[in-house]
């Protein structure tokens, strides 16, 4: 998938490198010379932005040509040739950073997700994102969670009703929160109702509402959440997502409750890149 925007963000990107010229190239580098590259990660990992990597390539100079032999969503190790790039030497060298960029920050993104689905593979519970991601890259950054494995959450405040602590605070009682459930499930029939919940205690209020479809069970031990868990019962909703305080070595056990979901916000806003780089070569003549 390529984002709607990423056409935008490759020319935002490549204004604010290229500024009034690669004075590098321009003076150092022949103008006829031609090279080529092949694109390789120098660790194993996850792919992610491939085909935006390949689009910087092109948006640099359209008479490149690039041939892409791997693709987002698939394990790479080190040395496995992703793609490779034929042409001006000069548009080459120009393009590598912002297309590295892309592409090391999401593979990093997919890599760290792969890592934490497979910490609860073994259970039913499915590894949400959250919005914490880079601003103007959610979409691209949301693709990288799926290319690792993971689930998208709400994609932004349109798509589903997330009522926090903070929300909760504004007025009071649950006949306001029912009342205000059966406006927006009128009005807006598609979207869902996420309540926040930081006790046992307001799970059980909130499984008194209709139309809730999730109940997020915010920072709550894996005791807590398996009440919540038996609380619920056999109903099919809502489904209980889990957040907060959850890292790689505490969500096996967390998974193991019987929750549908855990959130990990550290999926977007604190992965490492993926180490991949350009192996250049100046073409035969």
């Amino acid at each position: 998938m390529v984002s709607d925007n990423v056409d935008e963000l490759i020319q935002l990107a490549l204004a604010e490198d290229f500024g009034e010229g690669d004075v590098t190239s321009n003076y150092f580098i022949p103008e006829h010379l031609r090279a080529r590259a092949v694109l390789s990660p120098r660790t194993k990992g996850v792919l992610s932005g491939v085909d935006v990597a390949a689009r910087v390539f092109k948006a640099v100079d359209p008479t490149l040509h690039t041939e892409i032999y791997l693709h987002d969503g698939e394990a790479v190790g080190a040395g496995a040739i992703v793609m490779l790039i034929e042409g001006s030497a000069r548009s080459i060298l120009g393009a590598e950073r912002t297309a590295l960029n892309f592409i090391q920050r999401l593979s990093g993104i997919a890599t760290m997700t792969r890592r934490y689905v497979k910490a609860i593979s073994h259970t039913r519970c499915r590894l949400l994102d959250t919005r914490k991601t880079t601003p103007g890259y959610r979409l691209l950054e949301k693709a990288a969670v799926r290319h690792g494995g993971g689930v998208n959450h709400r994609m932004g405040l349109y798509d589903r009703a997330m009522v926090k602590d903070n929300h909760l605070t504004t007025q009071g009682g649950l006949g306001h929160l029912q009342t205000c459930i059966f406006k927006l499930k009128a009005e807006k029939p598609d979207v869902e109702v996420e309540l926040e919940a930081d006790k046992l205690e307001q799970v059980v209020s909130f499984l008194t509402l209709e139309g809730v479809d999730y109940i997020l069970l915010d920072n709550m031990s894996p005791d807590q959440m398996r009440q919540a868990v038996q609380l619920r019962g056999s109903r099919a909703t809502p489904l209980l997502e889990a957040s907060g305080g959850i890292t790689l070595e505490t969500a096996p056990a967390a998974a193991e409750t019987g929750v549908d979901f855990i959130s990990f916000g550290i999926l977007t806003h604190s992965a490492p890149s993926l180490d991949l780089g350009l192996d250049f070569s100046i073409a035969s003549r």
